[in-house]
C-alpha cells in the first residue's frame, strides 16, 4: 500500500461525505415543502487491487438514492382545490414556457409531482404552488364521458349556464278516496303549483287542479292552468288559461285489469275543453303521461306531465283518506347561472357550480403510476420526469389499478424526517472528519519519508 493511495481514498472518502452532506442539507431545506421527497446517499467502493495476498486501496464515491414511493404526512387545508395522495401515483402536469398571443405555451416533455396545492390562476388553469400546470382527461359534460386519449391542462370555462326550458313535470301524489266536503270539485280542487322555465329561462307558474268526478268517485279531471302570452290580462300580465285536462280514472276501468288506488287510464274529457292535452295509451306498468303545449313568449312548448305508471303505486294514486297529500313535485327546466366555484371530488372528477344550482363535470384528474417510481429523474419544483428505469408511466383513474385515493382538501407534506436527517448530520461529519485525519496522518508520514532520505 502506498501513502498517496491512502490519501486518495480519503479524498474520495472527504467528497463522499461532501455530497451526503449536500443530499442532507437539500433535505433540510425541504422539510417544509409540498410534496417534496427526500433524497438518501448510499456509498459503493471501487476497488484497484484485491487478492488473497495483497489488497491497494481504491476510492469510495456517494450516489443519490432517490425515496420517491415514501408517502409525506397528509395535513388538511382550507384550500378546496388541494388534493393529496394517498398512496402510489403523481399529477400529471406540464411546465410552462411562456405565452403566444396570450395563450400558455408547454414544455411538450411530461413531468410529473405530488405537490396538491393547486389554485384556479386568472386564466382558469389549475396550478400548484411550483407554477405547474395540472393536467387531466377532458369530460363531455353533455354526455358525461371521459377521454382518456391524451392528458391535457385542465381550464375552467367560467361562461354562464345557458337555461333549459321545462320538458317535463314529475308528481307524486295520493288523491284522496273519500276527499272532504267542499273540497275536490271544480271550483274548490286540490291543487299544486310548480315554476317551469322557458327557452329564456324565465319562470313561469304552473298549476294543476284536481276535481273528482261526482258520478265516478275513481275518476278525476286534472286541470293544467298557465300563465300565457297570448292571452294578457288587464294589468298586462300574461292571464292564467286553461292549457287542457284529462280524465283520470283508478282501479280497472274499461276491462284493464289494475288494482285500485291506482291509474287505470287516462282520457281526454268529451265536455268541450278548450285545452288540448294528449294522453298517452294505456298499457299495464308503461308510464301514465299527458302532454300539453303552452306559450309563454318564446314560442311554442310542449311539457309532459308524468303521473307514475299503469297500474303502479309510485307516482299518482288514489288511496284511503279525506285530504291532499303531496309527496313530490319536480320538473327539469333549469334557469340560467352564472359561475360560482370549482370542486373535486375523490374519483378526480372536476366539477363546476352555478348559482342556479346546477353542477358541471369538466375534467377528470388521473393518477399516473410507474413500476419503479424510485428511478424518476427529479426537476425543478419538485418534479419528476420518466426514465428507462422508471418504466412507462401509466395514467389511471384514482382508486383503480394500483393507483392511490386523492384526498379532498389536503395536501401531502415533505417525507423528510429532520430527526432520522440529524442523526445522518451527525454520522456524515464524523465520517469527513475522519477522512480528515486519513489525509493529515497520511501526510505525516509522507514528511517523516522525506526527512529520512535528506
Amino acid at each position: 500500500m502506498s501513502l498517496f493511495g491512502a490519501i486518495n481514498t480519503a479524498i474520495s472518502g472527504l467528497t463522499s461525505q461532501s455530497a451526503a452532506f449536500g443530499n442532507i442539507s437539500e433535505d433540510v431545506a425541504n422539510s417544509q415543502t409540498v410534496g417534496f421527497k427526500r433524497v438518501d446517499t448510499s456509498f459503493k467502493d471501487y476497488l484497484t487491487t484485491s487478492t488473497p495476498t495483497q489488497n491497494e486501496p481504491g476510492a469510495v464515491v456517494a450516489q443519490p438514492e432517490y425515496i420517491n414511493d415514501v408517502q409525506g404526512s397528509v395535513t388538511q387545508t382550507d384550500n378546496p382545490l388541494g388534493m393529496a395522495i394517498a398512496g402510489q401515483g403523481f399529477f400529471a402536469v406540464s411546465q410552462p414556457t411562456g405565452t403566444t398571443n396570450g395563450v400558455p405555451t408547454f414544455n411538450p416533455q411530461q413531468f410529473y409531482s405530488r405537490a396538491g396545492d393547486f389554485t384556479m390562476n386568472d386564466s382558469g388553469y389549475l396550478v400548484n404552488s411550483a407554477g405547474q400546470y395540472l393536467n387531466g382527461w377532458s369530460v363531455n359534460s353533455a354526455t358525461g364521458v371521459v377521454d382518456q386519449n391524451a392528458l391535457v391542462p385542465i381550464q375552467i370555462n367560467q361562461n354562464t349556464y345557458n337555461p333549459v326550458a321545462t320538458s317535463n313535470v314529475t308528481l307524486s301524489a295520493n288523491l284522496p278516496a273519500t276527499p272532504t266536503s267542499g273540497t275536490a270539485t271544480s271550483t274548490s280542487p286540490l291543487s299544486s303549483q310548480i315554476t317551469v322555465y322557458d327557452a329564456l329561462g324565465t319562470a313561469h307558474p304552473v298549476t294543476l287542479n284536481w276535481s273528482q268526478s261526482t258520478t265516478n268517485p275513481n275518476t278525476w279531471t286534472v286541470e293544467v292552468n298557465v300563465p300565457n302570452a297570448d292571452t294578457t290580462a288587464t294589468n298586462g300580465t300574461p292571464a292564467t288559461v286553461d292549457a287542457g285536462s284529462a280524465d283520470v280514472t283508478f282501479g280497472a276501468a274499461s276491462g284493464n285489469a289494475v288494482p285500485e288506488g291506482t291509474i287505470g287510464l287516462i282520457a281526454a274529457p268529451a265536455d268541450g275543453d278548450t285545452g288540448t292535452v294528449v294522453p298517452s295509451t294505456f298499457t299495464s306498468g308503461q308510464p301514465a303521461t299527458l302532454q300539453f303545449t303552452t306559450n309563454f313568449g318564446s314560442g311554442n312548448q310542449t311539457i309532459t306531465l308524468n303521473l307514475g305508471t299503469y297500474g303502479g303505486t309510485a307516482g299518482v294514486t288514489q288511496f284511503a283518506g279525506n285530504s291532499y297529500s303531496l309527496l313530490g313535485l319536480t320538473q327539469d327546466g333549469v334557469p340560467p347561472g352564472s359561475f360560482s366555484g370549482l370542486t373535486t371530488q375523490a374519483n378526480g372528477d372536476v366539477i363546476v357550480n352555478y348559482n342556479n344550482g346546477q353542477t358541471r363535470t369538466v375534467g377528470q384528474i388521473p393518477l399516473v403510476t410507474f413500476n419503479s417510481p424510485n428511478s424518476l429523474q427529479s426537476q425543478n419544483g419538485q418534479s419528476f420526469t420518466a426514465t428507462p428505469s422508471s418504466g412507462s408511466p401509466l395514467a389511471e383513474a384514482a382508486s383503480t389499478g394500483g393507483a392511490g385515493n386523492l384526498v379532498i382538501g389536503s395536501v401531502e407534506g415533505s417525507n423528510v424526517d429532520i430527526a432520522t436527517e440529524f442523526s445522518n448530520l451527525i454520522v456524515a461529519q464524523q465520517a469527513y472528519s475522519s477522512n480528515a485525519k486519513v489525509v493529515t496522518t497520511a501526510n505525516t508520514m509522507l514528511q517523516v519519508t522525506l526527512q529520512m532520505v535528506t
